[in-house]
């Protein structure tokens, strides 16, 4: 999975560096003019306000990937693809490219130095968690003597590039909302976000859920819904997600200051445990 994510990864990059900085210089962002290194001739340089990132196509580029995952040692063993036995490796030769503009290879080093002293953290299931993977991947293969620490502390796994002081974590969490052990059993909290203090402070937020909420039988998380002061053996799914979202919503207006912190809320992942 982990290899995968990298295409991911670097979108939700392209993202966060335009969402933070928008008075980028055309040299600073490092957009393209003539002939790259793949030999793909550059589009007309637009201004970053006129390019929409999102609207392009995946082009196939022989210097890819940008790590390699066998070589990585923050990708979990059941991630490494190729390890056990993935045959094809196209997939990973191709990068987004948008319609107007061209975007800038990923810079490791530069990165780090415009986000010295802040902290990233992902919040979710198994996405956030390939994503987070790919990120200390594409960061520890651009700056390979950076002096890295490693951490876990009950839901939250944190990776520091010190050098930078930039910090990349993970907060695992299935549902966003809480899930509290009481006397009947484990009960989803569809209104109630108590984690969110953890997250408040972070400079970079990048949430999503989905995957698991129309589980059942062994792979349910919980054993009731709660919602206000009533409680249900179980509701329509759909129903439920929608109200778990709308109490995340109501929590970023609320507690955080988003001129500060930029929050992100990632896209459904398709399947892909068997």
């Amino acid at each position: 999975m982990a290899p995968g994510c990298q295409r991911i990864v670097l979108a939700i990059l392209v993202a966060i560096s335009l969402a933070l900085d928008s008075c980028v210089s055309s040299a600073e962002a490092g957009l393209l003019q003539g002939e790259g290194a793949t030999g793909v001739k550059g589009k007309k340089q637009e201004p970053e306000e006129n390019c929409n990132v999102y609207e392009g196509s995946w082009a196939y580029d022989t210097s890819y990937p940008l790590y390699d995952p066998s070589a990585c040692p923050f990708v979990r063993k059941e991630f490494d693809c190729f390890k056990y036995g993935r045959p094809d490796r196209l997939y990973l030769k191709y990068r987004w490219q948008p319609n107007g503009c061209d975007l800038p290879r990923f810079d490791a080093q530069g990165f780090l130095t415009r986000f010295q002293g802040k902290k990233i953290m992902y919040i979710g299931d198994s996405l956030s968690l390939n994503n987070w993977q790919s990120l200390i991947c594409l960061l520890h293969a651009g700056a390979p003597n950076s002096s890295i620490s490693q951490e876990t502390e009950g839901s939250i796994s944190t990776v520091t590039f010190q050098d930078y002081g930039v910090s990349v974590m993970l907060f695992h969490s299935l549902y966003m909302v809480d899930i509290e052990v009481e006397s009947i059993g484990r009960v989803l909290k569809l209104d109630s976000l108590k984690n969110g203090g953890l997250w408040k402070d972070m400079d970079v937020l990048i949430f999503n859920t989905w995957q698991w909420w129309y589980r059942r039988g062994d792979k349910q998380q919980w054993d009731y819904i709660q919602e206000g002061d009533r409680t249900y053996r179980d509701m329509d799914r759909m129903v439920a997600f929608r109200k778990a979202l709308m109490t995340w919503a109501k929590w970023v207006d609320s507690d955080v200051d988003t001129i500060k912190t930029r929050v992100f809320f990632q896209g459904i992942s398709p399947s892909h445990y068997k």
